[in-house]
């Protein structure tokens, strides 16, 4: 057999063209960089398994539960012409460098490339935590093998969430909902957003009083009262007992500190009078030393926190733009739980700090920090800069911009200030107080506190300072509006004092508070409290969270994070019946359990089979699904929310309902009312539920008969709106015996067919109309719709119809807006041509230009543009279209990219639709 003649190419395969452009910079002549998209290898749906393997233990999962649980893995439909591409380059390669990411994915993506690809050359495997020449030369250095621990945990991970999923999501399409998804992660996530709600719901404000003084020491003889410097403090004691604040309440309204003095508006109020005259003097100061320290440099979490708080940037938002900033080789590795940095980053982070701020902001030696993960993965240093020597914001301000410049500039301040010196300084607390000495409160002595914090030396602060999430204080702890000074607390100076100084108090004002209930998450709230409880992987939370928003289980109002009903029905459901799977400690301890399997001290087949099938103490998965019982849908989908009136969730939405008494006669309704989609659900309060019932008018209201049809036309109150519809009459026995017969090949009669059921028509009221008022005429007009007024001159049909942004003409794909719902019924065809002659429009304005222009695609040979579209930028030939990366700002695409990204979304085909039932007949896309 003749040998294979040296050529001298080595071939490179990384996950993303954007990684290989970059990476191909710095390699030298010999090496050729290409990208394998992603993975390319997955588990196939079951459905799409080979009819042999259907029925075989593979057809549940496509995993073989019986044997090892071993995948069966297929190359995806959209990356076999992708394979068929790598495999004729490295015909012609002498060697195989496998350069995906180096976390667990990353490791499975080259396992995979090796298994597809089943190279004859020598296979190397090389990682770097960026992509700069410096640590490309040292990966050079440190070549490898597969790892296959980590394969093995991804793999495990894999199929874990295969099994999770497959056995759990079809218990919640039969007792809640359709579409629905149970997941490892996903479901834990869902659970921690609902009990918060569950928290709010039980709460129960309080209400407290407090006094705040704005104080100046006294005047001196000749002295100007401007010279004085005045201060506020917060009322501490009364009579030697500590004055209540919000923190001494519980959520159910109950003050739970032993003496505490509870003011009222009245107490409150009589304690301010009496003190107005009184003799204020210092009772003591107490002066101590400052230190904040700098926060560790980013991980994963830690970015995702950040971001969210001073960017406002969702948390797949940042993983999107850090995924890009790290491609280009801006900063490193973005999925990581370290919080260490390498030697020359420390350096590197050490000398900017000194030439920007001077030396004396570095401390003597480097900072070491420590991960505080519950679950730190292998791989990376923090998120940092990338480079030997880091580019300041300033140096790549004509490269970045938008999104990539801010999140930059976020990473570079973070990682420069935490290796700089402390911040110092002093807090000052002072306690002064004074006796009534008129009205009900004289003679009660009161006793208040004052503190500020003076920063003698910024240290870090000069280069960055972390922010925080919301707490309840914040908002219950508010000075009610006093002026001056600085309060109790809040940091200001406080003016030089001695033990026994008088005082004058310049105003007291008497503050109402009421207790607040637990602030909803955020989505960086939700990420740090995943992190530390050791809830799945960080690099996973932007997914996790879009995808329980995705679902319809949380939406965003604001920053929070607000769960709805059908999350209530799902989360009660799992609790009930599938408890240890959304355990917090037991999802904490299948993360060890990976980690160790990582580590390669366990085998992920045995865990896998323990997981599904149990031992003899412990139930597997199976086990608990097959001996779930009878669940009772109607009950895990109601929430009682007063007295008598409960909240179901059902097929079109939640609703509220006053269950029938015991003696109700046969076939009587109970009464119902829809529940406002932007009503959440802390809000849906017991007095909201009665005016809910109360303003509900019939659910059903008859009009009348259609003279043409004979079907009785009604409105309804939907879950959209007000509408009218018909009521068509299923087909009697008779009728459907009726129906000709049909018979098979060999003469016998084919069973009836189900009859095809009609849909009926329907129209959404106008804004004119209410449910009251509405009549037999206009909702037969309303059924009319879409309205056809004729055609153009090239045949195509024009129609006047309502829709979800009001009223409009269509023809074909291009649509114009009328001015009101009432001349959907009177506009003409002359009128409407008159309309299409004219420019298009959108909000008043033409139409606007492309956003920008890049000439040819070489591919299509066609105007590569950029427009705006309903949801955002994106880059069209015509043919192919694709949404501008958010990451990405319009100033900042170039021709190449644009290229890019088309040929990526080229590369993955056409969206598969999903298969549609019409007239009995199944009509799939083509396999």
């Amino acid at each position: 057999m003749a040998t294979k003649a040296k050529t001298g190419k080595k071939l490179v395969i990384v996950e993303s063209p954007a990684k290989s452009k970059t990476i191909a910079q710095y390699l030298g002549e010999g090496f050729e960089v290409d990208a394998s998209m992603g993975h390319i290898r997955d588990l196939p749906q079951p459905s799409d398994l080979p009819a042999e393997l259907k029925k075989t233990s593979v057809g549940k999962f496509a995993v073989d539960i019986d044997n090892g649980f071993e995948p069966y893995y297929v190359v995806s439909p959209d990356k076999k012409k992708k394979v068929a591409e790598l495999k004729a380059k490295l015909k012609d390669a002498d060697e195989l460098y496998l350069a995906t990411d180096g976390d667990r994915e990353g490791e499975a993506i080259a396992w995979h490339l090796l298994e597809v690809l089943k190279p004859k050359v020598p296979v190397h495997r090389l990682t770097f935590p960026e992509i700069t020449k410096e640590a490309i030369q040292r990966a050079m250095a440190e070549l490898r093998d597969v790892d296959e621990s980590l394969v093995d945990a991804q793999e495990t991970r894999r199929v874990l969430d295969r099994l999770y999923g497959y056995e759990i999501s079809p218990v919640l399409w039969r007792k809640v909902a359709g579409g629905l998804s149970a997941g490892r992660v996903q479901s834990v996530a869902t659970r921690l957003v609902v009990e918060r709600e569950r928290e709010r719901m039980a709460f129960r404000a309080a209400d407290y009083w407090d006094l705040v003084a704005t104080v100046a020491p006294a005047a001196e003889d000749g002295a100007h009262d401007d010279a004085r410097q005045s201060f506020q403090a917060r009322l501490a004691s009364v009579d030697g007992k500590k004055v209540a604040t919000g923190r001494d309440f519980n959520d159910r309204g109950q003050l739970t500190a032993k003496n505490a003095e509870l003011l009222t508006e009245a107490t409150a109020t009589a304690l301010a009078n009496g003190l107005e005259g009184a003799a204020f003097a210092v009772r003591s100061v107490e002066e101590k030393p400052y230190t904040r320290r700098p926060a560790a440099p980013f991980t994963t979490s830690t970015l995702q926190q950040e971001a969210a708080r001073k960017l406002r940037f969702s948390a797949r938002v940042t993983m999107q733009v850090a995924q890009r900033l790290y491609e280009n080789g801006y900063i490193t590795y973005m999925r990581t739980d370290s919080t260490a940095l390498s030697d020359q980053a420390v350096t590197a982070a050490r000398r900017q700090a000194s030439e920007l701020y001077g030396s004396e902001y570095i401390p003597s030696r480097p900072r070491v920090y420590a991960s505080k993960s519950k679950n730190a993965q292998e791989a990376h240093e923090a998120i940092r800069p990338a480079g030997d020597s880091f580019r300041t914001p300033a140096q790549v301000a004509k490269e970045l911009s938008g999104d990539a410049f801010r999140l930059y500039e976020l990473i570079w301040k973070r990682t420069v200030a935490s290796q700089m010196e402390d911040a110092k300084g002093s807090t000052a607390t002072v306690r002064l107080g004074a006796t009534a000495v008129s009205g009900d409160a004289a003679g009660r002595d009161a006793e208040f506190a004052a503190s500020g914090t003076v920063i003698t030396f910024r240290g870090f602060l000069a280069a960055y300072e972390e922010g925080r999430d919301e707490v309840r204080e914040d908002t219950e702890n508010g000075t009610g509006g006093t002026k001056g000074g600085s309060a109790a607390g809040d940091g200001g100076r406080l003016p030089l004092m001695a033990k026994g100084q008088p005082l004058e108090a310049l105003e007291i004002s008497s503050n109402g508070h009421q207790t607040s209930p637990p602030p909803r998450y955020t989505e960086a709230s939700l990420v740090k409290t995943l992190e530390e409880r050791g809830i799945g992987r960080p690099s996973t939370y932007a997914a996790t969270i879009s995808t329980i928003m995705d679902r319809g289980y949380v939406r965003a109002r604001g920053t929070a994070l607000v769960p709805s009903w059908i999350a209530f029905s799902v989360v009660r459901l799992l609790e009930e019946y599938f408890g240890n799977y959304v355990d917090y400690d037991f999802t904490a301890a299948m993360e060890e359990d990976l980690d160790r399997i990582a580590a390669g001290q366990a085998a992920g087949s045995d865990w896998l089979s323990h997981f599904y099938f149990g031992d003899g103490t412990t139930p597997g998965l199976t086990t608990i699904v097959n001996g779930l019982g009878e669940i009772d849908a109607r009950e895990v989908n109601s929430v009682e929310i007063a007295p008598g009136i409960v909240l179901r969730v059902g097929k079109y939405g939640p609703y509220l309902e006053k269950p029938l008494p015991a003696d109700a006669p046969e076939g009587t309704a109970p009464e119902r009312a829809n529940v406002p989609e932007d009503l959440a659900p802390d809000e849906l309060t017991a007095e909201k539920a009665l005016e809910l019932m109360e303003s509900s008018g019939p659910e059903e209201q008859v009009l009348g008969q259609d003279p043409h049809t004979g079907h009785t036309i009604v409105a309804k109150n939907g879950r959209y709106g007000a509408y009218v519809t018909e009521v068509i009459p299923e087909l009697t026995p008779e009728q459907i015996a009726a129906q000709p017969v049909e018979y098979y090949k060999n003469g016998k009669p084919k069973p009836p067919k189900k009859p095809v059921k009609v849909k009926p028509r329907t129209g959404s009221l106008f804004k004119s109309m209410s449910l009251d008022t509405v009549t037999l005429e206009q909702a037969l007009q309303l059924l009319t719709l879409p309205r056809r007024l004729g055609e153009d001159a090239e045949g195509n049909a024009i129609t006047a119809q309502n829709g979800r942004f009001g009223p409009y003409l269509k023809k074909g794909t291009d649509s114009r807006s009328i001015g009101s719902e009432e001349e959907i019924f009177t506009i003409t065809l002359e009128q409407a041509l008159e309309i299409y002659s004219q420019p298009k429009t959108r909000g008043g304005r033409t139409a606007a230009a492309p956003l920008a222009e890049f000439g040819e695609d070489p591919t299509s040979n066609k105007p590569i543009v950029v427009k705006e579209g309903r949801f955002g930028p994106y880059i069209t030939d015509g043919v192919t279209n694709i949404t501008v990366p958010r990451a990405t700002a319009i100033e900042e695409l170039t021709r190449e990219r644009a290229i890019e990204l088309l040929a990526e979304k080229r590369a993955k085909g056409p969206v598969k639709k999903p298969v549609r039932r019409t007239g009995g007949r199944t009509t799939a896309g083509a396999k």
